[in-house]
């Protein structure tokens, strides 16, 4: 999948706002707030349950990789998600 497409698949999920469980956030993490090497993706089946947790990491920007995209892409499909939240910003480790 092209990354301008999947960007804005998952912007547009995101603007949605939330809709309810299952929910799915999506955190960028990095050395520096200007390069995201991590993407920690929670689910959240049902109000008050367990969260599962699913980490990718990168070389360069996550967020600029077609692989990494497409891949959160393909999870929000599956999971069928019906809310997808993204925490602002790139927290620094």
């Amino acid at each position: 999948m092209n990354i301008d497409k999947a960007k804005k698949r998952i912007a547009k999920q995101v603007k949605r706002g939330f809709k309810g469980y299952p929910q799915l956030t999506l955190s960028y993490f990095g050395k520096t707030p200007e390069c995201a090497t991590e993407v920690v993706v929670e689910l959240v089946l049902s109000e008050g349950g367990d969260a599962f947790e699913e980490r990718f990491a990168s070389e360069t920007d996550a967020r600029e990789s077609e692989v990494i995209q497409s891949t959160l892409v393909k999870i929000i499909e599956r999971t069928n998600a019906s809310s997808v939240i993204e925490v602002a910003g790139v927290a620094t480790r």
